[in-house]
């Protein structure tokens, strides 16, 4: 539970925005929304396999190269030309 205590001289508004502050670092509003209904296990299931899908893409996402996808030089060996030419 999100507690604060307004100082005298706090205006009321400045007060909430602290409230406000706390109830976010606290995840108040996360759990109750999760709390919210009834989620079949099954189906609870499937939600953290997708999620995990999701992680998993984003991951392989920020490992590829950034440069359009060709490789340097020095990561591949290039097969060389054909000697007798």
């Amino acid at each position: 539970m999100a507690f604060i205590s307004v100082n005298n001289n706090e205006s009321i508004e400045s007060a909430l925005r602290r409230f406000k502050r706390k109830v976010i670092s606290e995840e108040i509003i996360k759990d109750l929304k999760k709390h919210s209904h009834f989620i079949p296990p099954g189906q609870k299931a499937k939600l953290k396999s997708a999620n995990a899908r999701k992680r998993n893409r984003r991951r392989f996402r920020q490992q590829r190269p950034m440069n359009g996808g060709a490789t340097s030089s020095s990561s591949v060996p290039r097969p060389s030309a054909p000697a007798g030419r």
